[in-house]
């Protein structure tokens, strides 16, 4: 292939030697006016040819080049549009990336993070990812280091540390499947420590446990210890409920006596770490605590079990028609990452010139550019959030606590109201620490009692749309706050009772109300609070005395669900009544009598 490409090379130059002449010829009436055109073709046809032999040298194709001969040529290439210059800046750019990869270590990661910053790391953000993964790969003892980097990285550009977390999810997948344990073992090795440093969430961390440990076999036992011991310091502070319920799972293999005893041995060993407080594996070393707790940008869409696009292209040579622009955008990004002192120099030299200059920083002191997220995705990652403190906690008191830690913003309450009502009602049963958490709401901050004041009207408004399963959840919920007094009785105003305003749904949940009010309080209790002057207004519609017909409506319906003993007003009004009508038609009558005398 050599000689053949050689011969190639030397019958181009041949005919070009023969062309050359014949030009010439052709070209003696024009005079010397010719000749400068004629240089200008020689020389875009060598830079033309030195891209060539650049490009294939740079793909490791072609003839042999000389290094020398090679930087030569590569210099002679300085239009950023064409694409051996691309190649050559990628080349460059994997290089560096890489050199920085290797070389970084406990001491100088502090150093190395802005040499990485001043790579462009969003064209070669395929090639950090690769460099890093396949450093902790060949170097395990290395991966708090390599994962502390990715953090560090992961604040200022969260797509890269996104990127990262997918691929090690997807590579420990593959590993999974093939029953490749050493790769198994790494893997979840840099996901326990991107867990310790913020990048991965503990929804993964679980669900990965929850992999390992549903069948149990020596590999998976051996590599759930493991990762237990790496990252269980961070697991138990951020999910105590799921840390418990992993080790009650690891006591049941260990009971189970299935799997062999050395892993029995790893599993009691890994008891003995817990106990002592993972003294010998700490969540952070002290070198590579380099981002505080508030900077932190966990990716809880990163899961096992999802389908995670890697994004392989990033990882080889694309051409881009706007590389100017892009460089362009990197170096403002770094400068306002990193800092430059050359902007003090340039801005010095720009006051000095009157002129537009000065009314773009004058347009530019009017006020930040403020930006209106209209998809809500605050307020979506608010709900997980929500659903996560719920789920992840022990008492109600822990979810109380994580809840106004996390909705200490003012404009949140009535979002995290809602939250709490809907996740009670996505139960099977009614769990009674729905009700705690809301009675306890309502007590610390008075602003709750008027959310859930105004969570009430909506949800009987909107009852007919729930499952009776639903309803019921809603209808103990509000019980349980209302029997403790936390709540304002004067909801009960939104309740008419009759049967033109109620529905088959409404009706059950009244019902199950009253019902719930009453083993909780007691009937008599139930009674002299609905017959209270306090709240009369307020249980005005609900026992009804404006028509005979609503009032037996509903002395029929409390006593067909048992609380008859609720309507013995209602009972004494109806049979008042008719002897009520009777004296309102005598003082008519009398009236009218009166009335007739004094005309006469």
């Amino acid at each position: 292939m050599a000689r053949t490409s050689t011969k190639r090379a030397r019958a181009e130059a041949g005919e070009a030697e023969d062309s050359s002449p014949k030009k010439q010829k052709g070209g003696d009436s024009s005079g010397d006016a010719k000749v400068p055109a004629k240089n200008v073709e020689k020389k875009s046809q060598k830079i033309t040819k030195a891209e060539e032999k650049a490009i294939a040298a740079a793909r490791g194709g072609g003839v042999y080049i000389p290094p020398h001969k090679l930087k030569r040529m590569q210099q002679q290439i300085t239009d950023q549009k064409t694409r051996a210059f691309q190649r050559i800046a990628w080349d460059a750019l994997r290089k560096a990336i890489n050199g920085l990869i290797n070389k970084v270590n406990t001491g100088n990661i502090k150093m190395i993070v802005p040499e990485l910053f001043n790579e462009n790391i969003v064209r070669g953000r395929g090639l950090l990812v690769r460099a890093a993964m396949k450093a902790q790969m060949a170097s395990p003892n290395f991966t708090h280091v390599y994962a502390a980097l990715i953090a560090v990285v992961n604040t200022k550009m969260p797509e890269i540390g996104e990127l990262c977390l997918k691929r090690v999810v997807m590579q420990f997948r593959r590993a999974y499947r093939r029953n490749d344990k050493l790769s198994c073992i790494a893997c979840v090795k840099f996901i326990a420590h991107l867990f310790n440093q913020g990048v991965a969430h503990e929804l993964l961390v679980l669900e990965l446990l929850h992999l390992l440990l549903e069948r149990p076999t020596d590999d998976s036992v051996e590599v759930a210890v493991d990762f237990v011991k790496e990252c269980g310091k961070a697991l138990r502070d951020a999910s105590a409920k799921g840390m418990h319920v992993i080790f009650e799972r690891f006591r049941t293999i260990l009971h189970e006596g299935e799997i062999d005893k050395r892993v029995q041995y790893m599993i009691e060993g890994l008891f003995a770490v817990r106990k002592t407080n993972f003294q010998d594996y700490p969540q952070k070393v002290e070198e590579l605590d380099l981002v505080p707790d508030d900077d932190q940008i966990p990716h809880d869409n990163v899961t096992l079990s999802g389908k995670h696009e890697v994004q392989r292209t990033l990882d080889i040579f694309q051409y881009d028609p706007n590389f100017e622009e892009n460089e362009k955008q990197y170096d403002e990004i770094r400068k306002e990452i990193l800092g430059d002192s050359d902007d003090e120099d340039e801005d010095e030299d720009e006051d000095d010139e009157p002129g537009e200059g000065q009314e773009a920083v004058m347009n530019q002191e009017d006020g930040p550019m403020q930006i209106t997220d209209m998809t809500e995705a605050q307020m979506i990652n608010l709900r997980r959030k929500i659903y996560l403190a719920i789920m992840s906690s022990l008492s109600f008191e822990e979810i109380v606590h994580k809840l106004l830690k996390m909705c200490h913003q003012p404009g949140l309450e009535g979002e995290l109201c809602n939250m709490l009502i809907e996740c009670c009602s996505q139960e099977r049963t009614y769990i009674k620490t729905y009700g705690e958490v809301g009675q306890r709401l309502c007590l610390i901050q008075d602003v709750y009692i008027e959310h859930f004041d105004e969570s009430f009207a909506h949800q009987y408004a909107t009852i007919h749309r729930y499952e009776t399963n639903k309803l019921r959840n809603i209808a103990k919920f509000f019980a349980h706050i209302l029997h403790l007094d936390a709540f304002d009785w004067n909801v009960m105003s939104y309740i008419h009772l009759n049967e033109v305003d109620t529905t088959s749904s409404s009706r059950i949940f009244i019902k199950i109300l009253f019902q719930e009010l009453s083993e909780l309080m007691g009937l008599q209790k139930l009674k002299a609070r609905c017959e209270d002057p306090l709240y009369s207004d307020a249980f005005k519609n609900l026992f009804p005395t404006d028509n005979p017909k609503n009032t037996r409506f509903a002395i029929n319906f409390f006593t067909s669900i048992g609380l008859g003993g609720l309507t013995d007003g209602l009972r004494q009004h109806l049979k008042n009544l008719p002897k009520r009508i009777m004296l309102q038609q005598q003082d008519i009558e009398s009236d009218s009598d009166s009335d007739s005398d004094s005309d006469s």
